[in-house]
């Protein structure tokens, strides 16, 4: 029986080199499949967009003096990026690990886990930042105004697509079969979706949720899109790119550590 030949792990070091070769498998792949992707991305939440603003949107005409199909459509920017980032780091990184064996053939070439996680969190939650542009676009079609705050939607979308990403491969890296991430679809990733205040304010839920919905990152997405189109708030702004940066850093370091048990430990 053959066996693979793994470089020694170099902890804390990340090189350019590496992460440009993770970067440049993952875009030979998209380049196969990104259609389907794509798809699957961009019409999904504009659906789910047109779906609430035409229907709910016919029972609440505006909220906070903002139209319901704009709250809505600024909304969704940050849960399609939750979609296409959480998604992908769970389906692709169990995929690859366990099935396809990709990652024990790219541990044999000079690249260590730490290089493959950053290199694979930054290129889907890159991707994702730019899906989510999608659902702004479709805002754009029902009257909302360009503003030029929103030219840095895309970033706080990629910021939150790393984060996103990071916990997607974390999520894979403590199953073995894709029916394991039922627990993390369920468990984590729906209450998150619900409560963040994408498709109703939060002010009208119980305080405790509230205070809860602080810890939920895409709350801070939410609050961050919603503000550069009707107006930003300088300095709950920065506290909503900290707890991002907080909660991308954390999960980031916290996908190192257990793909680094599952693959080499």
């Amino acid at each position: 029986m053959s066996t693979i030949t793994r470089t020694p792990p170099r902890p804390g070091r990340i090189e350019p080199a590496a992460l440009a070769a993770v970067w440049l498998r993952e875009w030979t792949v998209n380049k196969y499949f990104w259609q389907s992707r794509t798809f699957a991305a961009v019409v999904e939440p504009v659906i789910m967009l047109l779906a609430f603003g035409f229907g709910f949107g016919k029972l609440v005409s505006h909220i906070a003096g903002i139209p319901y199909i704009q709250f809505v459509g600024t909304g969704v920017v940050a849960t399609s990026v939750l979609f296409s980032a959480t998604f992908s780091g769970m389906f692709d990184a169990l995929y690859k690990r366990r099935y396809q064996r990709v990652y024990d053939a790219m541990l044999a070439a000079p690249v260590d886990v730490d290089e493959i996680v950053t290199g694979e969190v930054l290129y889907l939650g890159t991707r994702a930042g730019i899906y989510g542009i999608a659902p702004l676009l479709v805002a754009f079609c029902f009257g909302l105004r360009p503003e030029p705050a929103m030219l840095l939607v895309p970033a706080i979308g990629i910021l939150t697509g790393v984060g996103f990403a990071a916990l997607g491969m974390l999520f894979a890296s403590f199953v073995t079969t894709f029916d394991g991430l039922s627990y993390a679809i369920s468990g984590v990733i729906t209450p998150l979706f619900l409560v963040a205040g994408t498709f109703f304010p939060l002010t009208r839920m119980p305080l405790w949720l509230r205070d809860a919905a602080q810890f939920n990152p895409l709350f801070h997405c939410v609050q961050l899109v919603r503000h550069c189109a009707f107006g930003l708030h300088p300095l709950a702004d920065l506290g909503h790119v900290g707890a991002l940066v907080l909660f991308a850093l954390l999960a980031w370091q916290l996908a190192i550590w257990r793909t680094r048990a599952r693959l080499i430990d």
